[in-house]
């Protein structure tokens, strides 16, 4: 009861290509592949900032927190 057979995911694509259009589909998965490229691209970016901001800083840096009593 709660599987779907093939026939019944085949339906739903029909329905979803006619109700959107193979246009809107076509940006719909252009825009997702470049946003997952955007990401992969920022993680590479940022990891290769974290290994210099590793290094030592002549200036020591301070965090600013505010310290909370255990009751």
């Amino acid at each position: 009861m709660g599987s779907f057979s093939i026939w019944h995911w085949a339906i739903v694509l029909v329905i979803v290509v006619l109700v959107f259009g193979t246009k809107k589909l076509k940006n719909l998965g252009s825009d997702l592949g470049g946003a997952v490229k955007g990401f992969k691209d920022g993680m590479k970016q940022g990891s290769a900032d974290d290994a210099t901001a590793a290094a030592p800083t002549a200036k020591p840096t301070t965090i600013d927190v505010q310290a909370k009593e255990k009751v």
